[in-house]
């Protein structure tokens, strides 16, 4: 019998377990930073703008001159000069004067806000009438609204997405520490498995894992490193287990895991590290392995692709996350099940779910299936979780689904 731990003590046991920014820091040119981890918090050490701008094409103005003028009463002012975009303006408009300013040009000295060229009409010779009021400081925006100096524009560990790219090149930034990818090597084990180039025979399958985990770790962060497949054995496990933590800083197995003859994991690295837990209460999942051999975490991963997905998704994500110094964010939606749904009672248990949407509502649809089925999972928006407590869900209750 394997004595499980919950998902939530499991993930507690890893935290305890392996120290968060093991995997250093490097420096990048800003166009490849995309999707990395920040090593270091960013603050700026200017102003953006650097000037006061406009937000509009429009007529820079004292706003009180525009007090009380109606499409019917408008504000007479007098034409007074341009902006042109790229230069400084030296142009001052005094009470009863406006200046033109595109879109991003200068506010001159003297006026407070930009009135929409859309609200004003042109009566020739100089003569501009102002259609509607507008208060002090409007479509203008000011000299460091957006970014001043000793500002952290960017926090250690966040994921850089294309507008934190942007953020970072407003600031003159041309390159970025992140923390270094970790290197995770993936093993698949079993007699029964042959390369995905080979067409297998009646009693062996495809090595689906190896492909997948090495497509999880990519999506996740990770360098991967596929070290193909190993026949099951004990010594042979082990040779792999020592050539692979050689050159990675994580190892996931595949297969192996549970409490058969032929399963040597464990026993590896009990020899090598140190066994921290064998079980997780999830469905699919349960015969989970996480060992340690000199310092870097060991996965015993089940062999079962649906079951290898949500525990890499729900373990090693997390872990390979904390490794670059960031936290997990996992992202939900609310909706509601279109079907009933039973559960595994004592343990969590996981599915895969469609979403659809109808008259502004979103509904998820469970998708039902065996954990060696990987089929079940490519047409899946997310998946939701039923408490190890519930023996499952009704139809039109809502629920959260993780995308």
């Amino acid at each position: 019998m394997l004595r499980v731990l919950t998902p939530t003590e499991t993930n507690e046991l890893i935290r305890r377990s392996f120290s968060a920014s093991t995997s250093g820091a490097e420096d990048l040119p800003l166009c490849d930073a995309l999707g990395r981890v920040t090593a270091e918090e960013i603050v700026s050490d200017e102003y953006v703008p650097g000037f006061d701008r406009s937000t509009v094409d429009g007529y820079a103005l004292r706003a009180s001159d525009t007090f009380g003028c109606s499409d019917a009463v408008p504000a007479i002012l007098r034409l007074c000069g341009v902006v042109k975009m790229g230069e400084e303006s030296n142009i001052e408009p005094g009470a009863g004067e406006c200046v033109y300013v595109p879109t991003g040009g200068q506010l001159p000295k003297g006026a407070d806000a930009i009135v929409m060229i859309e609200h004003s009409e042109s009566y020739g010779g100089g003569e501009i009438g102002i259609l509607k009021p507008i208060a002090p400081g409007g479509n203008v925006v000011y000299k460091g609204d957006d970014v001043f100096p000793g500002k952290t524009v960017i926090e250690k560990g966040r994921v850089l997405r294309p507008e934190d790219i942007g953020a970072l090149a407003a600031l003159g930034v041309c390159t970025v520490s992140v923390a270094k990818r970790p290197t995770v090597g993936v093993l698949s084990t079993g007699d029964e498995l042959v390369p995905v180039n080979e067409t297998p025979g009646i009693g062996q399958v495809r090595d689906v894992n190896s492909a997948m985990l090495c497509a999880e770790v990519s999506a996740f962060g990770g360098i991967p490193r596929s070290f193909g497949i190993v026949k099951d054995g004990y010594v042979r496990l082990r040779t792999a287990v020592i050539s692979a933590l050689a050159e990675c800083d994580m190892l996931l197995i595949s297969g192996g895991s549970s409490v058969g003859q032929m399963d040597s994991t464990c026993a590896v690295i009990e020899e090598l590290g140190e066994l921290l837990f064998h079980g997780i209460a999830i469905k699919p999942g349960k015969p989970t392995i996480l060992g340690r051999i000199d310092g870097k975490p060991v996965f015993g991963l089940p062999g079962h692709p649906v079951a290898a997905h949500f525990v890499t998704e729900l373990f090693v994500r997390p872990l390979m996350l904390r490794m670059m110094g960031c936290e997990q964010k996992r992202r939900g939606v609310r909706a509601v099940l279109t079907e009933n749904v039973s559960a595994n009672h004592g343990r969590e248990q996981l599915m895969g779910a469609v979403l659809t949407e109808r008259d502004g509502i979103l509904y998820a649809k469970p998708v039902h299936g065996k954990s060696g089925l990987i089929s079940i999972l490519s047409g899946c928006d997310g998946y939701f979780s039923i408490p190890r407590d519930r023996e499952g869900y009704a139809k039109d209750t809502e629920i959260e689904v993780f995308i």
